[in-house]
């Protein structure tokens, strides 16, 4: 079981963490030079389509490998157990890349115009960054950098 869930939770950060570095170093350039949020728009349609169930599988696999590490759940935030810095950390990655994700879909998206553009860049930008760096601390868990 566990290969399957790190398989599987391997997959679903490569087209999320993959999407975003698309995203924010080919799509993001462009459409700030032509000032064109639907060119954005036309991108993140498509994306969200395997984006977004690529990010739930990641939580819920995420979720159970730690619970798989660490069985009892207080104990992910005992940082006297080395393992749960990595958690913690995922944890508040994946808090993060909520906030960011929602105050764009609520606050920026709904009113995108070349006028808000950077802001919009801001979020991605972030967000990019809080994949990649999920990526780094997943591989901690295995290269042992964190712990």
């Amino acid at each position: 079981m566990y290969g399957l869930l790190l398989t599987l939770h391997l997959l679903a950060a490569s087209i999320w963490t993959g999407g975003h570095i698309i995203l924010s170093l080919i799509i993001l350039p462009r459409v700030l030079k032509e000032r064109s949020p639907e060119r954005l728009l036309a991108f993140e349609s498509a994306y969200e389509k395997i984006g977004m169930p690529a990010l739930v599988v990641q939580i819920v696999t995420g979720l159970t490998l730690a619970y798989q590490m660490l069985p009892h759940i207080p104990s992910w935030f005992d940082m006297s157990i080395p393992i749960a810095h990595g958690i913690v950390a995922k944890l508040i990655l994946l808090g993060l890349t909520v906030v960011f994700a929602l105050d764009a879909r609520l606050r920026v998206v709904p009113k995108l115009s070349p006028a808000n553009l950077n802001d919009m860049a801001f979020h991605i930008i972030a967000v990019t960054i809080f994949s990649i760096l999920f990526v780094i601390v997943g591989v901690s868990f295995r290269a042992g950098w964190w712990f």
